[in-house]
């Protein structure tokens, strides 16, 4: 970055760094839990029939209200919940979009948060939560996860309690450690505060057997809200399309803070037909899984400490340096994401091709420095 110290930034913005993973170009990458298979060429066909009648039309607004896109996400999730058996009434007016869960999760925080409110989040977890905080001038609190990264509805309950944040953050499955909680844990959360409570289901299409969905407890809870996105089971991160499920009394306050037509008309029109061709996106759903469970058995053992997984990523640890790792397998073409918790690192699940370059990768570098290993098996 430049140099900004001659610039008038906000103080609470002194020292901070901007979200960023490594952006490098190597035959493997594995860093920032994208889906790693291809959108279909059926479903390329389609995107690109469905936008050819709207380019003459760009010089009008789009929808503001993309009714079109909550019409569509409303029969996606319905579905969803359906094979879950899971009964959720929605309706469009439910339901909100903007350019990636990111975005959403802004218009959340600054309407509910800003300066002189808190928002409370467990980490580790999804380093977007703090900076989206305290962009709008809201303090972060942090309460750390146990040892193996799990949250209890008991500890959850006591730790908002005792702070009383305007906001609390929850993910599930979590970001990056892959584990999942329970409905439990998002009621203490709520009955234990009077502020918003936000889960983050934005890796919920990898759970197998399907986890319970926050959206099966919004019926009472006008101050709930469950985020999603199309960046990852649906292979549409380039895409940017994130959307949330709340009361729509809630839905509505998120008007106040959008910017005027967020959402391009290009991009209602490609996420409607994504979402017209759900099942073909989500077939790789499951070979992704297959690669995760495959990562994680074979890492376990090599001797590496691995975590349960319901995303399309797996944290391990027992690692001596995970930078040295991380440049050993950068030096063999392999992208993997140092997370920058203690003896830990995170790779995200890829082709057959791609998983197979990295566990190969892996016991070659086992092999020639057994000292990867913080403590031999």
């Amino acid at each position: 970055m430049g140099n900004n110290e001659s610039l008038p930034v906000r103080s609470d913005l002194v020292g901070l760094k901007p979200y960023g993973a490594p952006h490098l170009d190597v035959p493997v990458q594995l860093n920032v839990n994208e889906n790693a298979y291809p959108i279909p060429d059926v479903v390329v066909e389609s995107m690109r029939s469905a936008v050819d009648g709207h380019f003459a039309g760009l010089n009008r607004y789009p929808d503001r209200e993309f009714e079109g896109l909550r019409e569509h996400l409303v029969t996606y999730l319905h579905g969803v919940n359906a094979r879950a058996g899971q009964t959720v009434e929605l309706s469009p007016d439910m339901i909100w979009a903007a350019n990636g869960s990111n975005e959403v999760l802004s218009h959340i925080v600054q309407a509910f948060g800003g300066p002189g409110r808190t928002v409370l989040g467990f980490t580790p977890s999804y380093s977007m939560h703090p900076l989206i905080t305290t962009g709008t001038g809201a303090t972060w609190r942090s309460s750390a996860r146990s040892d193996d990264f799990t949250l209890d509805a008991s500890t959850v309950g006591a730790e908002v309690a005792e702070a009383d944040p305007d906001i609390v953050f929850l993910c599930t499955p979590n970001n990056p450690t892959g584990t999942s909680i329970g409905l439990d844990v998002i009621e203490a959360a709520y009955e234990n505060c009077s502020g918003i409570v936000i889960v983050d289901e934005a890796y919920a299409e990898f759970s197998r057997p399907a986890q319970a969905s926050a959206m099966t407890l919004l019926e009472g809870r006008p101050r709930l809200v469950v985020s999603r996105t199309m960046s990852k089971a649906f292979a549409c991160a380039g895409l940017r399309l994130g959307y949330a499920i709340a009361a729509p009394e809630l839905i509505d306050v998120l008007r106040l803070v959008r910017l005027p037509y967020h959402l391009s008309e290009i991009t209602q029109v490609l996420a409607c037909t994504a979402l017209e061709h759900a099942d073909v996106l989500l077939e790789n759903v499951d070979r992704l899984i297959d690669a995760r469970d495959r990562i994680s058995e074979h890492l376990s053992n090599a001797g590496f400490s691995v975590y349960p997984s319901d995303s399309n990523f797996v944290l391990f640890g027992n690692i001596a340096s995970p930078h040295e790792l991380w440049q050993k397998l950068l030096d063999r073409g392999i992208l993997i994401r140092d997370i920058g918790i203690d003896h830990h690192a995170r790779v995200n699940a890829g082709t057959e091709e791609e998983t197979t370059a990295f566990l190969t990768a892996v016991d070659e570098i086992l092999a020639a420095d057994p000292g990867i290993l913080l403590e031999s098996n």
